[in-house]
């Protein structure tokens, strides 16, 4: 068999994909950052904030994951989801520090309001976003592929969170992010161009695969309430096991990742000083996608275990380089091996997921999915990263508030639990070779 997708799959796959992940980055790395400067956040907060977010997006993908399966489309879903989506990130320009203080009339009122209210909105427009990317665009990509392909889907899938941050941090680069105007614009600027896309999507998107793998399915998912908890029963674990194995060694994966990931551009900005980050992110964020696109198609070739080892070993030792140095050069080598790493392995891992789940019930384990990529890392990862962060350094800043400086300890944290992803992959490596002697 050889791939037979369509250039103009391959072509909303990649303005989808980037897209969605360009507001996924806005919301995972540069909320973290209009949290801190805006709102004077502490580790705590930003730890809750993230945890909120994954569990509004687990929830929110169960949900809908069910009720498209149920109806029968995707499009419908994702292309409206990315129109509000966009209006959601939109709302965040209105959050002004100094129409709080005159709220509350205290700075450090207002800048706890601040916070809870990003918080909150930090959920809706989670609810959005997972509606569209994270349940709807995923379960699409599920369907379009077969065992020919996913490889090659998910290498450029998982590109794109890099692209993503490259496009961002080249578009805001000249933008001072002490300043709340530029916030103002960069919520305005991504807001529309996510609303932008999801109306391009009604010409662009074909699901009529979709469609009629569910049209086929039609009496096995008109149950809609059952259908939201199908991917729990004892029963369809039994029969899918190998699904939620690799989904748990994707969790421990995920967890690593998150215990740094919330404080990075803190930490290069705060701690290394680093003004122009950009500029040494930029290549290493290059290079990653360079690596990460070609590296979907050794997974085609080689398999999980031959794939998945050489770059779990890759982001460890970019952990290594980012605990132990400082020097410009090296950090942007560490940079650039825990970016290959972690993206690549998005790859491969998501290649596994999606061979591993069953063709005409997508959406329903699409809520499964995100609580082992996002819901149990995004809990428990920021927790950590938190925890390490409790005694970190902190500073004093003009406004009577005070802000913590985050320090290399969260990559000391990130690569103990790093060791535990190699016990997981030798796990899925077990079940396997058990599997295929029975």
């Amino acid at each position: 068999m050889s791939d037979k997708l369509t250039k103009k799959f391959y072509a909303s796959l990649t303005i989808f994909s980037l897209i969605g992940q360009i507001a996924w980055v806005i919301e995972n790395m540069y909320f973290n950052v209009f949290i801190y400067k805006m709102f004077r956040a502490s580790a705590a907060q930003i730890s809750v904030m993230v945890a909120a977010s994954a569990v509004t997006a687990a929830v929110t993908t169960l949900l809908i994951g069910a009720l498209s399966d149920k109806v029968g489309r995707r499009k419908i879903f994702l292309c409206a989801g990315y129109a509000f989506w966009g209006v959601s990130i939109l709302s965040f320009g209105l959050i002004k520090m100094d129409v709080l203080t005159k709220m509350t009339g205290s700075v450090v009122a207002a800048a706890t309001l601040g916070c809870n209210i990003v918080i909150v909105l930090d959920c809706v427009m989670t609810f959005f976003g997972s509606s569209a990317n994270d349940a709807c665009f995923n379960a699409w990509l599920t369907d379009m592929g077969d065992e020919t392909n996913r490889g090659k889907i998910e290498g450029i899938n998982a590109m794109m969170p890099l692209l993503a941050v490259l496009v961002v941090f080249g578009s805001f680069m000249s933008f001072d992010l002490d300043k709340a105007e530029s916030w103002t614009g960069i919520f305005f600027i991504i807001g529309g161009v996510v609303i932008v896309v999801g109306g391009l999507g009604f010409f662009l998107i074909d699901d009529s695969k979709s469609r009629e793998l569910l049209k086929n399915a039609r009496e096995e998912n008109s149950h809609y309430f059952a259908n939201i908890f199908y991917s729990f029963k004892p029963s369809v674990i039994k029969q899918n096991y190998m699904l939620y194995v690799i989904l748990a060694a994707f969790a421990v994966f995920n967890i690593s990742i998150q215990i740094f990931m919330p404080y990075l551009i803190l930490y290069y900005e705060q701690s290394l000083k680093l003004t122009n980050y950009v500029l040494i992110m930029a290549p290493a964020i290059i290079a990653a996608a360079v690596v990460t696109l070609f590296y979907g198609r050794v997974y085609d070739k080689f398999g999980f275990e031959k794939s998945v080892i050489p770059v779990v070993a890759t982001l460890m030792a970019g952990y290594v380089f980012l605990y132990f140095f400082t020097n410009i050069v090296l950090v942007f080598i560490g940079s650039l091996l825990m970016l290959s790493g972690f993206l690549s392995g998005m790859a491969v891992f998501g290649a596994m997921v999606r061979d591993n789940t069953p063709q005409n019930k997508t959406g329903m384990f699409q809520g499964v999915r995100i609580i082992a990529q996002v819901l149990i890392p995004g809990v428990i990862g920021p927790a950590i990263g938190a925890a390490v962060l409790k005694n970190a350094d902190k500073i004093s800043n003009g406004d009577g508030t005070e802000s913590f400086i985050p320090n290399h300890n969260i990559y000391l944290a990130a690569f103990i639990a790093g060791l535990f992803i190699f016990l997981a992959v030798w796990g899925v490596s077990c079940l396997k070779k058990k599997n295929s002697t029975n």
